[in-house]
């Protein structure tokens, strides 16, 4: 059809404008980085007109211009097809509209072009009312969409259909740009919102300083970030944190201890740098001085999980199995907030086509991509709806019964917290003989019962959800073991394997999660199980496998409107390659010749 794009996703309108107005009325939802970047255009061919609009980040939102030329650009991609008798493409683009989330000041920034005409730039406020834009919100506008563009590159939250992503910094000169809006705006940061584990966003704990980390750290160029700590440390010492943890990523292990000591000499209550400080310990093997550090983290801030999960796992690794416990049952909890997204309104139809290069690739398979028959057991798997803090106590629960098998996770449970049972016996004691329980109790555990601790429920939730883990997980081994003893083969849906090979994922089991993934991509095309199957082999250094399953990733990007190269999953394994072994390393792809 004329109306459409030739490459690109589209959402095509019921009502004229109802994206834009979807989206002005969600202004006030948003509370921290805010959505991808929507972009509608009005397409027209003389006698009718029609909306469409798509999602898109990367784009370079530091002026009007640029916004507009992305418009103006996409009338290149318009459907040239022609009737009969060399009649003229049916829909020209006649304008558009650009929004784009300033996260900082909470407004929505939108360019709005006619063809050919002006150019109108304005601010939508959370009330809808329309504001100039300034330059202050022009800088902050651009550097909340490279931040987006920066954390939402492998969040699974923002896969989402119909969402073009490109290149945020494309070059060494928008690179600079980068740093000075970073710069600039970096005490600002707290503003933006933090991850959801932690609960107050602070001027080091944020989404700015997360993607400064992220930008330069999984390319090991962690200097460029040197820099620009050290900068902000001279005006604000708890920055010292971040300049600690760069040195580290530089494998300067002398500065990096001596900021972390002139940093807790000036102020020894921040608990940032005793983090940086218990981690580079643990890398050390010095694990006892590890939990001496986060001890004191947990003291000076105490309201935080991330303090509490940090010293939980130390116990873990030093094999204090009830310490682990206690502490991981104080962690303080807290609800996960959505994330920001905008929701569109139903579309009267969708456009998505494969891209000229995709199509000529024949690594994807399409013809199984609705195919979701499987087990309904799995489905109803509570674990993967985890979010946030209770995912991460999940994540330590798991790791703890991988080091102690279940039937000692419940004996230690048994040992620090007060069970139904045990609390029934204690109360009918009380109306009979109260020392007579107590000696019990003394005989039973090395913990009375009023030195136990009551479990909290949410706790008490994760282990019932790690339970129908294990239940799941044995049940599919003992399948296995049953199958291959009566050399028979062991079948299952691809979607079977993938959520298998994210359960045994989850409870540590790296070999089982592997030869899942394995069997679920010689069924179908996954991207979840090309991905895992990259970090597994860059994690065991398999250079021409992890390359193979990077094409394949790189291909499925492209179909589906991401080509943005780096951040990424795909580039953040690459890199790690190149950090073990070099780019000089010889190596050949499957299939070529040598």
């Amino acid at each position: 059809m004329g109306d459409t794009f030739l490459s690109l996703p589209e959402f095509f309108e019921t009502e004229l404008a109802e994206s834009l107005q979807s989206r002005t009325e969600s202004l006030s939802s948003f509370r921290e980085l805010g959505p991808p970047d929507l972009c509608h255009v009005l397409k027209t061919n003389g006698r009718k007109d029609q909306g469409t609009y798509h999602l898109v980040s990367g784009v370079d939102a530091s002026s009007s211009a640029t916004l507009a030329t992305y418009i103006t650009s996409l009338s290149y991609e318009l459907d040239k097809n022609t009737d009969w008798f060399g009649v003229k493409p049916q829909y020209k683009l006649k304008g558009g509209v650009y929004c784009c989330y300033d996260a900082f000041s909470r407004v929505d920034l939108r360019v709005e072009v006619c063809i050919p005409g002006t150019v109108l730039t304005y601010v939508v406020n959370a009330r809808g009312e329309r504001q100039d834009a300034t330059p202050e919100i022009w800088q902050e506008t651009y550097l909340s969409a490279v931040l987006r563009s920066i954390l939402y590159a492998d969040d699974s939250n923002y896969a989402l259909l119909g969402y073009r992503r490109m290149d945020p910094i494309p070059t060494t000169d928008h690179e600079v740009r980068f740093l000075m809006a970073a710069e600039n705006l970096f005490f600002k940061g707290w503003q933006l919102g933090s991850s959801p584990e932690i609960q107050v966003a602070t001027i080091v704990n944020n989404h700015l300083a997360a993607a400064i980390l992220k930008y330069f750290g999984e390319s090991s160029r962690y200097e460029h970030a040197v820099n620009l700590f050290e900068k902000l440390w001279s005006r604000e010492p708890e920055v010292a944190a971040l300049v600690a943890q760069s040195y580290l990523g530089m494998n300067e292990e002398v500065k990096a201890v001596q900021v972390m000591h002139r940093s807790l000499q000036q102020n020894p209550y921040n608990y940032v740098v005793l983090h940086v400080q218990a981690d580079f310990l643990a890398s050390k093997g010095q694990y006892e001085k590890a939990i001496q550090v986060a001890k004191e983290a947990v003291s000076c801030a105490p309201s935080e999980f991330l303090t509490w999960a940090k010293l939980a796992e130390y116990y873990i690794d030093v094999g204090d199995w009830t310490e682990a416990l206690l502490t991981l049952n104080s962690c303080p909890m807290f609800a996960y907030s959505e994330r920001d997204l905008h929701r569109i309104p139903q579309a009267a139809r969708t456009h998505f086509p494969i891209p000229p290069l995709a199509m000529q690739s024949k690594m994807l398979d399409e013809s199984h991509l609705n195919d979701m028959e499987g087990d309904p057991t799995l489905y109803r798997l509570p674990a993967p709806g985890l979010r946030g803090t209770f995912a991460g106590a999940y994540k330590l629960l798991t790791k703890l019964v991988s080091k102690v098998g279940w039937d000692d996770l419940l004996k230690y449970r048994s040992e620090v917290f007060v069970m139904e049972e045990e609390y029934r016996n204690q109360d009918a004691s009380v109306a009979g003989s109260e020392e007579k329980s107590q000696q019990e109790g003394k005989a039973g555990h090395w913990l009375t019962f009023t030195d136990k601790r009551l479990c909290e429920r949410w706790l008490d939730n994760l282990f019932m959800v790690l339970y129908e883990d294990l239940r799941v997980y044995t049940i599919w081994r003992a399948e296995v073991t049953h199958y291959e003893s009566q050399s028979l083969t062991y079948e299952r849906s691809a979607t079977d394997w993938e959520i298998l090979g994210e359960l045994a994922l989850r409870l540590h089991h790296f070999d089982e999660a592997h030869d899942a993934f394995l069997h679920c991509i010689s069924k179908k095309f996954s991207a979840k199980a090309y991905l895992h199957l990259l970090e597994h082999c860059t994690e065991m250094s398999n250079v021409e496998q992890a390359l193979s399953m990077a094409m394949h990733l790189t291909a499925h990007n492209h179909r589906w409107y991401n080509d943005c190269i780096y951040p990424g999953a795909v580039a953040k394994n690459l890199f790690k390659l190149i950090k073990m072994n070099g780019l000089g390393k010889e190596f050949r792809l499957p299939g070529t010749q040598s």
